[in-house]
């Protein structure tokens, strides 16, 4: 789409960004804390991919030694770990931190403060993960460390579980920070006129993820204390002369929620996308508040189908395959409801929209391979395979990453006044595409032919072909990557100045100047819906009431 024809941007507005790093250090602006957020979830997917491909050259072949079999188990925790952890959550929570408070009409967060420290606990939780490198070795047990892996009889040698618990204690008491600023500012601060039922559905998206993250947050610190007492103390909590799956109660209850603490921040964005790209509004409002608040209870029901081979009771496993199969209804809804909001729409295939299609499609493949798995039978066959992998990777590269990509590319302009490379972004989509499918979709028949997961090397030469082509597209998305991270420095100051409202957006940060202000409103718009700029835009009000402001000093 082609940007409004604007005048050049004044100097001030690139110097939002130039500040002396003594004020980056200690800003309770939301928007700079968002950015350092969103910074930091940008440098761990790098660090992440980085463990993924060594792991993928380990395996592209039979009987290769890359690494050790020691260091190939601590990378492929550290990759779920970084991926998890420090990518996906951080980066969601930073660009709410930006665009909440202006979604709502609000000057800032309720608690700049306590926005700061949950920040900067953000990067004293990696720096304590990473630590383990340096002391004898990382977690060596997946990125959900199982007991007995855990247990200081088999890890002696090395503080790295030690580092992972208290990194991963430190990011939860970091997140139940942010979750109680995010709730409340929602409720207190919102602007005139903007009702509950008048919030955008990203805001609602925040709601949801916050109140999740709140329930099961302290769970899974818990859990991590707990093992703490059995390394240090001698307790027996989780060990196999205790209850080892008590852990894994305690670790899934938190586990499951999490996948939609990482995907529900990534619908609301696909819902801010859609509506705006194919000029309608979103289908079924009220349906799609309805759909996440479904999902945020029904997650909270169905952690036990990670555990049906570990001997619970059939009547147990049929309550939880029957939940795991019901929470799809939620999902369902919000997919009709997309479609819906797309037909007969006039749609502008942007790069953002390309990336909420290629979510669409990608998702849902994922959705359906998780409603096999909820079936005991295959879960018990399919178990610790690379079908769970591809399954995995399904849902959370294409339910987090692709709305992550799609939000970025479509909030881009307003937090730097300019446009991301059109070109640049189309490569950047088709690219990871393509290099996402060839990667995980082909996965899918290495389950399905026995490779179990977390081995360090094979020798089936059944599996070589296969494993080849998926190690040749995780590169091609490397290279993806690679372009997008170019497109990032590229036009963060040189890219197509934006001006305001480039997309003719439906929603309040799209009312104030790109990037905005540190009060960003000097004067909030009247809210009457729940798309108050398409509302003003419709009414002529929109166009008064920009000619009615002051022009900026160049």
């Amino acid at each position: 789409m082609a940007a409004t024809t604007v005048l050049p941007r004044p100097k001030a507005y690139d110097d939002t960004f130039w500040k002396p790093i003594s004020l980056w250090l200690t800003t309770t602006d939301h928007k700079l804390i968002g950015i350092m957020y969103m910074v930091t979830g940008i440098l761990s997917f790098l660090i992440g991919g980085i463990f993924a491909l060594i792991v993928r050259l380990q395996l592209a072949a039979p009987n290769l030694k890359v690494v050790d079999a020691e260091t190939y188990n601590q990378l492929i925790s550290a990759h779920g770990v970084t991926m998890i952890f420090f990518f996906v959550t951080i980066f969601l929570t930073g660009i709410a931190n930006y665009m909440v408070p202006i979604m709502i009409g609000a000057r800032d967060m309720a608690f700049p403060r306590v926005n700061l420290l949950g920040f900067w606990l953000v990067p004293v939780s990696i720096i304590l993960y990473y630590s383990g490198f340096f002391t004898g070795g990382a977690l060596n047990a997946g990125w959900t460390g199982y007991a007995p892996l855990t247990e200081k009889a088999y890890q002696s040698h090395s503080l790295g579980v030690d580092f992972w618990a208290l990194s991963i204690i430190v990011w939860a008491i970091s997140g139940i920070m942010a979750s109680t600023n995010f709730l409340t500012t929602i409720v207190a601060l919102r602007a005139p006129g903007m009702k509950l039922t008048r919030l955008p559905l990203f805001v609602w998206a925040q709601i949801s993820t916050s109140i999740l993250l709140l329930v099961v947050g302290a769970p899974l610190a818990a859990a991590m204390i707990l093992l703490e007492f059995d390394r240090q103390l001698g307790t027996q909590f989780f060990t196999t002369a205790g209850r080892p799956v008590l852990y894994q109660h305690l670790f899934w209850f938190f586990g499951h929620p999490e996948v939609y603490i990482m995907i529900l921040p990534g619908f609301g964005m696909i819902s801010e996308v859609i509506p705006v790209f194919a000029r309608k509004p979103i289908f079924g409002y009220m349906s799609m508040v309805a759909a996440l608040f479904g999902i945020v209870f029904l997650s909270m029901t169905v952690w036990a189908h990670h555990m049906f081979t570990v001997g619970m009771n059939t009547y147990v496993e049929g309550f939880f395959m029957l939940m795991t199969m019901l929470i799809a209804v939620p999902t369902g809804i919000k997919f009709f409801n997309w479609m819906a909001t797309a037909w007969w729409g006039s749609i502008d295939f942007t790069v953002p929209m390309k990336f909420a299609f290629g979510f669409l499609a990608t998702f849902l493949i994922g959705g359906i391979t998780g409603v096999y798995l909820a079936s005991v039978p295959v879960d018990t066959q399919l178990h610790q395979s690379y079908y769970v992998v591809a399954h995995l990777h399904y849902v959370l590269f294409g339910g987090s990453v692709f709305t992550i990509f799609a939000g970025l590319y479509y909030w881009f302009p307003k937090i730097t006044g300019r446009l991301l490379n059109r070109n640049l972004g189309e490569w950047n989509f088709w690219t990871l595409f393509i290099g996402f499918n060839g990667t995980f979709l082909i996965m899918h028949t290495l389950g399905l032919e026995g490779m179990p997961r977390r081995i360090a090397t094979y020798s089936n030469e059944a599996w070589a072909a296969t494993n080849l082509i998926i190690t040749v597209s995780s590169f091609l998305i490397a290279f993806s990557v690679l372009l997008f991270i170019i497109n990032i420095v590229s036009s963060w100051r040189g890219g197509e100045v934006a001006g305001d409202d480039p997309w003719h957006a439906n929603t309040l940060e799209w009312a104030t100047t790109s990037p905005p202000p540190p009060y960003n409103f000097e004067r909030v718009p009247p809210v009457r819906s729940f798309m108050p700029l398409r509302d003003l835009r419709e009414s002529g009000e929109l166009e008064a009431e920009t000619a009615a402001q002051p022009a900026p000093a160049h």
